[in-house]
């Protein structure tokens, strides 16, 4: 029984050694030598593309390839720890002061607003909507009330405004109206006409200057 055994294990040990040399050696030289298999051509370490040191592959979440930016689970970018970069872009300072700047229709509520307090009786605040503090109506604030002593109400249509035009560290602009004044006695005075607004953009001037005001006013009464 143990001689056939060992008989046995001899035989397969014999077959697993020629099985090996068959596969280390390849077809036999024209010198009797056994040649090796050849090598593919670009192959490193052994495999076709491979490294030759592979490293032991990603660690941790996957990186984004380069060009991309990560995000985080609500969308937003992550950013490098001390950077202290922001994917937000400050806003176009010369734009944002472009958009403060007044506009025509700023203009065209100057006269609204004017109309509006001459009815509440507020002259004096009507008054402070010509230049210069109310200088440029050629009246003082005392004067300029005055004037209104017999008016009950005015009704304002205003039209369409010109352009806005260029001066000398300034900017005008025409409003046409047509205005219908009622005074205490029922009587009704119609008027057409315009009324020139200005503001100043010199450097250093200050908000009120800049603001549209009533520089000028052209009124005619039209005969009923």
């Amino acid at each position: 029984m143990h001689l056939r055994f060992l008989v046995t294990a001899l035989a397969l040990c014999a077959t697993l050694s020629a099985c090996g040399d068959k596969a280390t050696t390849g077809p036999a030289s024209k010198d009797g030598n056994a040649e090796t298999l050849p090598t593919p051509e670009g192959a490193r370490g052994g495999v076709t593309g491979m490294p030759d040191k592979p490293g032991p592959g990603q660690i941790g979440l996957p990186q984004p390839d380069e060009g991309e930016v990560a995000l985080d689970e609500n969308g937003n970018p992550i950013l490098p720890e001390g950077t202290g970069e922001s994917t937000t872009e400050a806003p176009d300072t010369a734009a944002a002061e472009a958009t403060s700047e007044p506009t025509v229709q700023d203009a065209v509520g100057v006269i609204r607003d004017y109309y509006a307090a001459i009815n509440r009786r507020d002259y004096a605040a009507a008054h402070a909507l010509w230049s210069d503090g109310g200088r440029a109506s050629g009246q003082s604030a005392e004067q300029f009330a005055g004037g209104f002593a017999d008016t009950t109400g005015v009704s304002i249509e205003i039209l369409a405004p010109g352009q806005v035009d260029a001066a000398a560290g300034s900017r005008y602009i025409e409003v046409p109206v047509a205005l219908t004044a009622t005074h205490a006695d029922g009587r009704q005075q119609r008027f057409v006409g315009a009324y020139t607004l200005r503001r100043s953009v010199v450097d250093g001037a200050t908000a009120d200057q800049r603001a549209w005001r009533i520089g000028t006013a052209d009124l005619r009464e039209v005969e009923q």
